[in-house]
């Protein structure tokens, strides 16, 4: 395996580990609509502070979601084009017999938009 296939695999495994977890693809779908307070992920995942603070971090170090400071808050939004890396390893594995169809379909949305939360103004 050449240097270059190796950081690839290893690459790959860091995005997929990362969309592997129902948490962090919930958080992802709630940075869907834009950035949002740790504050207000929290309430709408109804999950403990150390447990989100781990998923955000497993996100992050994959590089999908970045986060920014204001103030004592903390906000998370999804890095632009980040899920771009994910779908195109994805293309990869489609067996070349498949013909010239290389693109993925989109199943499943959440209906309604985004909640606010008085945690963070």
């Amino acid at each position: 395996m050449t240097a270059t296939a190796s950081t690839d695999l290893n690459r790959a495994v860091a995005l997929f580990h990362a969309l592997s977890d129902a948490t962090r693809l919930e958080a992802l779908e709630m940075l869907r609509n834009g950035e949002k307070c740790v504050c207000e992920l929290q309430d709408q995942l109804d999950v403990a502070q150390s447990r989100l603070s781990f998923h955000l971090k497993v996100l992050k170090d994959a590089g999908l979601v970045e986060d920014r400071k204001e103030g004592r808050w903390s906000y998370y939004s999804i890095v632009p084009n980040a899920l771009d890396e994910a779908h195109d390893l994805v293309i990869n594995f489609v067996p070349k017999s498949s013909g010239s169809r290389r693109t993925l379909r989109v199943i499943g949305s959440r209906a309604g938009g985004p909640m606010k939360s008085a945690c963070c103004g």
